[in-house]
């Protein structure tokens, strides 16, 4: 089971990696626009609050591997358990408030994640 815990999380991970590189270098390029949808006006406009949006994405994945290599079990666990939970309610807050896709894309691998972690 510690397998899947650390491949859960390393997904998780990977995912919020994609996203930061979305958000922060690909925001108004053809495939950031058709990624969230935006018009090329409306991602020239937003690009500084999508930078900084994407590094915030940034600080999660960095969190998860920092709990993936960290050479203390019981802390790793811990620290994975606080970052994933942070996705979590990153993933509802967004979906309540942006679009629901990212319900899928964010909370529900992290919640897949955290049984990982805990059953692990």
């Amino acid at each position: 089971m510690p397998l899947l815990s650390n491949l859960t999380t390393a997904l998780v991970a990977l995912i919020h990696v994609y996203i930061t590189i979305l958000e922060m270098f690909l925001w108004t390029t053809p495939r950031g626009r058709k990624t969230f949808g935006l018009a090329a006006d409306f991602a020239h406009k937003t690009q500084a609050l999508a930078a900084n949006q994407g590094l915030y994405n940034g600080f999660l994945a960095a969190g998860l591997v920092w709990g993936l290599l960290h050479p203390v079990a019981e802390f790793a666990m811990q620290i994975r358990l606080f970052f994933l939970g942070c996705v979590v309610v990153a993933g509802v807050f967004g979906a309540a408030t942006a679009n629901r896709r990212i319900l899928f894309v964010q909370a529900v691998p992290a919640l897949g994640a955290i049984a990982a972690v805990l059953f692990a």
